[in-house]
């Protein structure tokens, strides 16, 4: 039903997703640095089921109003852009700080530490875009309906998230202890996460792509 190439094609672009610092690694490293690995976790929970929340809108067509209605893409667009771009700047500015650098925070209640990823992955411009352009250009209305590839090719980058972004929690504190003695390491990692967050959110102001008809 789906092809090797549409099924490779997914999986590179999840790839490049989930390993560009975002929203997402942001609040997972920040959370389990801060309350330890099971608070990372319960967070990583919220963020699947916000996976799976635009998979099951990807899959009712929902996205195609996107494409029957651009502004409202472009606003988002734009509004996601911006909001990239305020994490670059907060991280770049003078006294910005690292993902992992150790910091005090409130220890959450379980509850709230899946609501918030929930809600940081619902908000996540990055992967709105996933699903409401780059997944449907994977979709071959002759090889199917659409729908059930739209699941299974969301499913493969769930997948992929689910995987990286559990890597990245299991090893958030093994990662802090290691910077947190490397202030020049820690400085370093935050340059190059600001910068790299000022060039997507650069990329997805200037990105010409639109949603594709379900």
């Amino acid at each position: 039903m789906i092809g090797t190439t549409a099924i490779v094609g997914v999986v590179i672009a999840a790839l490049g997703l989930v390993l560009t610092p975002g929203p997402n690694m942001m609040y997972l490293v920040s959370r389990t640095v801060s309350q330890g690995r099971r608070a990372g976790l319960v967070s990583l929970a919220g963020v699947a089921v916000g996976f799976l929340c635009y998979l099951a809108a990807a899959a009712a067509g929902i996205t195609a109003i996107f494409a029957v209605v651009p502004d409202l893409y472009l606003a988002l667009k734009m509004a996601g852009a911006l909001y990239i771009g305020w994490l670059a700047w907060k991280t770049l500015r003078p006294g910005g700080t690292s993902a992992f650098a150790p910091r005090e925070l409130p220890a959450d209640r379980t509850g709230k530490l899946f609501g918030m990823g929930l809600l940081t992955n619902l908000l996540n411009p990055k992967i709105a875009i996933m699903y409401m352009a780059l997944i449907p250009q994977f979709v071959v209305p002759a090889h199917g309906r659409v729908w059930l590839q739209s699941l299974c090719l969301g499913g493969v980058q769930i997948a992929v998230a689910l995987t990286v972004n559990g890597l990245i929690v299991l090893g958030a504190g093994a990662i802090a202890a290691f910077l947190g003695d490397r202030p020049l390491w820690l400085r370093a990692q935050r340059w190059v996460t600001g910068t790299m967050l000022g060039a997507i959110a650069v990329l997805l102001a200037s990105d010409r792509a639109r949603p594709l008809p379900a």
